[in-house]
């Protein structure tokens, strides 16, 4: 016997006990509803909503992290890289001498993504290369050595290109003035412009970006947190608020 007529038949007795006819007439028609065996599913729906916010609220209270909204889907993501390429071209005077380097980690992705369509609007290979900044950022010690630069390490040589850093996020700066120190180091680029799909300011440094997605002001306890599928398994911006 389905749980619904359970249920009724528990309204019925209860109700026949204590109220009026009336009463009963109305539990009757209740039971021999036609759209009470929606009831069940619904109420699955909605335990296993409550269920799913409750482990989001566990999740959250580990990580200290807390959700507030999407910035970004997958397909706003796809129309503004679209943008950024056809801007870099006409910036760029085309691109025969351009190249563009993605910071690590995510910088990487949105490099190679950035390449593949401009290649396609110009119709001939983008160089893209990757730059691992971690022994140039200036929250390390600088007594150390400096760091050993490899030869060809970014995949090309930068001397003379027009250069296009390419990164997720663009906050105070530094990520980006360490970026150039690394640049600079690989040899002397003709010009250096700078490409981010999130531009969230708190600026410490006199850096801007030349080609934005989106600007997202935010306050000092927001987070923005982009993924990608190359590197998330996922595709999206999230504005996340610190909790703790």
């Amino acid at each position: 016997m389905p749980p619904y007529y359970g249920l009724a038949s528990t309204c019925v007795a209860w109700i026949g006990g204590r109220l009026t006819p009336l009463h009963r007439f109305v539990a009757c028609v209740l039971r021999a509803h036609p759209f009470l065996p929606q009831l069940a599913p619904c109420r699955h729906r909605l335990l296993s909503s409550r269920k799913k916010q409750k482990r989001m609220s566990e999740t959250e209270s580990k990580s200290g992290l807390r959700v507030k909204g999407r910035l970004m889907s997958a397909s706003e993501i796809e129309r503004t890289l679209v943008r950024l390429a056809h801007e870099i071209v006409e910036k760029s005077n085309g691109s025969a001498d351009l190249a563009l380097v993605g910071i690590k980690r995510r910088g990487v992705p949105l490099a190679e993504r950035l390449g593949k369509l401009i290649s396609s609007i110009e119709k001939h290979p983008v160089d893209t290369g990757t730059l691992d900044i971690q022994f140039y950022r200036d929250d390390l010690s600088t007594a150390g050595v400096r760091p050993v630069v490899t030869p060809g390490a970014i995949g090309f040589s930068v001397e003379g290109r027009d250069v296009v850093l390419c990164d997720d996020v663009l906050y105070t700066g530094r990520t980006i003035r360490a970026a150039l120190d690394a640049l600079f180091d690989h040899g002397r680029p003709r010009r250096v412009q700078l490409a981010v799909l999130i531009d969230r300011g708190h600026r410490e440094l006199p850096i801007e970006a030349t080609y934005v997605g989106k600007h997202v002001p935010t306050s000092s306890r927001e987070i923005i947190e982009v993924k990608f599928h190359e590197v998330d398994a996922t595709e999206q911006v999230l504005l996340v608020e610190r909790t703790t």
